[in-house]
């Protein structure tokens, strides 16, 4: 079901985002005349080459960057600075390596003014929830790569976000343990059902996860090429919904789109590199 305009948790709106080359070289243009949409509980995953503008459209969404032109509008309302109702997971740690896990997952909660003791229970109960109920005083260094990637989730989740932004976030991860935080985000999902726009290079991955994968181009001047409803049942386990025929279906077509943007990427790379 497509939502209506009143239902869009985030909207960006003809988004250009262009930057000046240092030393006054040529501008680049990264993302061009691009509109993005994710209902209210919609899970939507971005795919395209590497370098296309991906992260660039996450930072738009978060209010981190502002857009050359264009419009942003969070639950129908314009964005003007920092967008409050979203949460971010980054692609690499963004935890402090002088706090425990329970305190990385505190620290938000306390800059949103909540009583210490309340924070703490909340802290507690998020790292619970993503299975790390015994490894509050573990510091980063001390904690896998999985736990961390878990104790990020309980630090994005706690603040309790009406939007999840998420880049890449379990690309560093091994597969297995990738399979098992896949699992875990979308059940955490189901439960709250928050609007969540997903930034991954894995196409497997948008698949299993979300209701709709949306396709750019390779870059510069990135744009939606292809957008396809995933109709896959839930739940899911995302280890066993990559078996089922729609599944592979799924991927065939998008992939079909996909690939050629992919190798034109990988060519972009190599001139650059030459």
């Amino acid at each position: 079901m497509v939502a209506t305009a009143s239902e869009f948790a985030l909207e960006l709106l003809d988004i250009t985002c262009t930057f000046a080359a240092p030393g006054g070289g040529p501008s680049y243009t990264a993302v061009a005349d691009t509109t993005l949409r994710v209902g209210a509980g919609e899970f939507v995953a971005v795919v395209g080459p590497t370098g296309c503008g991906k992260s660039t459209l996450l930072n738009v969404g978060a209010g981190l960057l502002a857009p050359s032109a264009g419009t942003v509008r969070v639950f129908g309302a314009p964005l003007q600075g920092i967008n409050r109702r979203a949460g971010y997971m980054f692609q690499a740690d963004a935890l402090l390596p002088w706090r425990s896990a329970l305190d990385n997952v505190l620290l938000g909660l306390q800059y949103c003014g909540l009583p210490d003791a309340e924070a703490r229970a909340q802290a507690q109960d998020w790292l619970a929830r993503v299975g790390l109920a015994g490894f509050g005083d573990r510091y980063p260094h001390q904690l896998s790569g999985g736990m961390r990637k878990r104790t990020a989730l309980a630090q994005t989740l706690a603040l309790d976000p009406d939007i999840i932004l998420m880049d890449e976030p379990f690309s560093a991860l091994d597969i297995q343990t990738r399979q098992l935080m896949e699992d875990e985000v979308l059940e955490l999902w189901s439960a709250r059902k928050k609007a969540v726009l997903f930034i991954t290079h894995d196409l497997d991955e948008a698949i299993a996860m979300s209701d709709r994968v949306v396709v750019l181009s390779a870059g510069p001047a990135t744009r939606p090429i292809g957008e396809f409803g995933i109709d896959l049942e839930r739940p899911r386990n995302v280890a066993e919904v990559r078996t089922l025929p729609r599944f592979i279906d799924l991927h065939t077509r998008i992939w079909e789109v996909l690939r050629e943007e992919v190798l034109k990427g990988y060519q972009q790379q190599l001139r650059r590199a030459a």
